[in-house]
């Protein structure tokens, strides 16, 4: 069972708001050739992949590759994702295809149409998962100083986190010059107070965890709002709070800070334009990956000889599903 359903009242107000709501129904393609392999050599390959839940409707339309697939899933967060291995590899290509039919839904927890819920809660053991720290992403030191200071005279969980999703907008600026950025190495940004998505929301993360507030991290795919049909450079991540008296409150500030007109809504609301694969930190993967844990999981993770293997080459589209409507912010 995924880590969404835990509170019935808010999985009904929840479906209520689907259908006030924007959509998006769109074909991805995700698509990788691991190249060079020793012949002879042992091959361990893990994809990660799109799940359904209460934001989005996933069917796997197709999955293949030159070795056989097998569908597993880690314990700490239920990702789901497929596993192929090789004890010797006889070529030195491997490709593999992943084709998703997906439906996108805008979630909107905050809004003058969204109900207020009966105090929530989570269970014990995802709330202790949800205020803890990761490798890069401390609840104590600086962060947590930093957090302090911003939400002064706070007192309610959401006001608190909307100081740190503001301090966060006005402090830091997408660049992804230099080094260091990617990474949601939360030290690195409040010192170069720069970086993409993943520093904006590992920042913000620290900061809300550090004050007794769940938050967890997010990772998928951007859709362009304005093209029916493109090829995908890069990964996006957001972040989602959890407040009792709303529940989960989806957080995405680096998409805030470049349509800085949304800076309002992107706090408490997620636009359809967008797919979710997984989410975590610090993630042990299904069979267990012979090197550390992975940062984030959102590319594939190869192993050869039992050490990552990185010459790997990615392609990642989608297209909007002909006749569907279509969420365009």
């Amino acid at each position: 069972m995924r880590r969404y359903a835990f509170a019935p009242l808010l999985l009904l107000a929840l479906s209520l708001q689907i259908s006030a709501q924007e959509t998006r129904h769109f074909t991805f393609h995700y698509v990788f050739t691991v190249k060079n392999v020793p012949v002879g050599e042992k091959v361990r390959i893990w994809i990660p992949t799109a799940h359904s839940d209460n934001s989005q409707e996933v069917k796997v339309m197709s999955a293949s590759g030159d070795l056989p697939l097998k569908k597993t899933h880690e314990s700490k967060y239920g990702n789901e994702m497929y596993y192929a291995e090789t004890s010797k590899a006889k070529q030195v290509e491997f490709h593999f295809e992943v084709v998703n039919d997906v439906v996108r839904h805008e979630r909107m927890t905050l809004g003058a149409y969204t109900p207020h819920l009966a105090d929530v809660s989570l269970p014990d053991k995802q709330r202790k998962l949800d205020l803890a720290p990761d490798v890069l992403v401390p609840i104590t030191g600086l962060p947590a100083d930093l957090a302090v200071k911003v939400t002064e005279g706070k007192t309610e969980p959401l006001d608190k986190a909307r100081a740190i999703y503001d301090y966060v907008f006005t402090t830091m600026r997408y660049d992804k010059t230099g080094t260091g950025w990617g990474r949601g190495d939360v030290l690195y940004a409040c010192d170069a107070k720069k970086g993409n998505c993943t520093d904006f929301h590992s920042l913000f993360i620290a900061m809300a965890r550090s004050q007794g507030i769940p938050a967890r991290f997010e990772i998928g795919f951007p859709l362009p709002p304005d093209k029916h049909a493109a090829d995908i450079a890069g990964y996006h991540c957001w972040a989602d709070f959890f407040d009792p008296a709303h529940g989960w409150v989806p957080v995405d500030i680096s998409e805030a800070w470049k349509h800085q007109e949304k800076r309002d809504y992107f706090f408490g609301a997620h636009d359809a334009n967008r797919v979710q694969f997984t989410m975590g930190r610090d993630i042990e993967l299904n069979p267990k990956q012979a090197g550390k844990p992975l940062n984030y999981f959102v590319y594939p993770y190869v192993e050869v000889g039992g050490k990552e293997f990185s010459n790997v080459s990615t392609a990642f589209s989608f297209a909007d599903v002909e006749g569907a409507a279509t969420a365009m912010r």
